[in-house]
């Protein structure tokens, strides 16, 4: 990368981080892209060199912190040799909520941002390692197991909204009974999610 494309990224990246520090508090509706840019230090019209406007960047940084929490709970369960595809994303959401409940400005803005739009763009951004997508690799997770789902796209989704929107309040407020007594009825709820969409193999070899 050469020296005006990483001047270009460290804006980039200033935009994206001071965006984030006014959006978690002092929320989006009362963050102008004035104080933006401002805080950043980077001139107005260089905001929208890269974004539409303060929707478009706090859509952007939903997807990015949404693919990231993807990829780290990834990663986890490569390192950690977990097999079996149900295993695996029991373990990515374990690892998913374990970050949410360290991180509860993270686990706001997730949550009040996590649209269907902002999900897609997510699952469909470039791993930092390599040219696969996040999409791509759950992908080869179900593949390994030899088991086959309708739209795991939608089953995906699924799983990661019943897990962040109930667990919201379990990780904020220990309501209506703390995460750690409420995680193994959430594993229950994620089971019944996955038979849902799981193809019968005998319809599939027919």
């Amino acid at each position: 990368m050469g020296k005006l494309e990483l001047n270009k990224k460290k804006k980039e990246d200033a935009l994206y981080n001071t965006a984030f520090e006014l959006f978690t508090t002092k929320g989006t509706n009362k963050t102008t892209i004035s104080d933006i840019v401002e805080k950043a230090g980077v001139a107005k019209g260089t905001f929208y060199l890269y974004f539409k406007d303060k929707y478009d960047i706090r859509n952007k940084l939903a997807s990015n912190k949404t693919k990231d929490l993807f990829y780290a709970a990834y990663q986890a369960v490569r390192q950690n040799r977990i097999y079996g595809f149900p295993a695996q994303l029991h373990f990515m959401i374990d690892h998913i909520l374990g970050s949410l409940r360290n991180d509860s400005q993270l686990l706001i803005f997730v949550s009040k941002n996590l649209s269907w739009n902002v999900f897609q763009e997510a699952l469909d951004g470039q791993m930092p390692d390599n040219d696969l997508n996040f999409y791509d690799m759950y992908l080869q997770l179900i593949k390994e197991d030899e088991q086959i789902y309708e739209h795991p796209d939608l089953m995906l989704f699924s799983v990661i909204e019943l897990a962040s929107s109930t667990c919201y309040n379990c990780i904020l407020y220990q309501q209506p009974v703390p995460l750690e007594e409420y995680m193994p009825y959430l594993h229950r709820a994620i089971d019944g999610i996955l038979s849902s969409y799981k193809k019968d193999s005998s319809v599939c070899s027919s």
